[in-house]
């Protein structure tokens, strides 16, 4: 699976991006997908997570009414729309994917397959 990520922007405070993630190789659609960040000096965190048929999401505490993560697996694509932006939401933001159970959807070293990255910059 490969996974390609775009959305990533500059933007202000309290203003809103949508990041997507397109996923192609062999049956895509059939793992979890999931957005993590990275800022400059710290370690990569999860974001969110949805298993492959969209019916369970996740979202760290950090992020929870700000950001929610959705997919379309008839575009192979997963989605993170990220409203009332923060200055300490800015980071790279990697896609994940990979054969994920309930209890690893959080663990970045469960995942399989790794997006690019996108640079999501908000200033304040």
């Amino acid at each position: 699976v490969q996974l390609q990520a775009s959305g990533g922007g500059l933007v202000q405070a309290g203003g809103s991006l949508k990041l997507s993630c397109v996923a192609s190789g062999r049956a895509p659609s059939a793992y979890a997908m999931a957005w993590f960040r990275q800022a400059p000096g710290k370690e990569r965190e999860f974001v969110a997570a949805i298993t492959w048929d969209g019916s369970n999401s996740y979202h760290a505490s950090a992020v929870m009414g700000r950001f929610t993560i959705s997919r379309d697996n008839a575009k192979n694509t997963a989605y993170l729309q990220m409203n009332s932006l923060k200055p300490e939401d800015t980071a790279v933001y990697f896609c994940a994917s990979g054969r994920i159970t309930t209890a690893t959807m959080r663990d970045r070293y469960a995942y399989e397959w790794w997006g690019q990255g996108t640079l999501v910059t908000v200033s304040s």
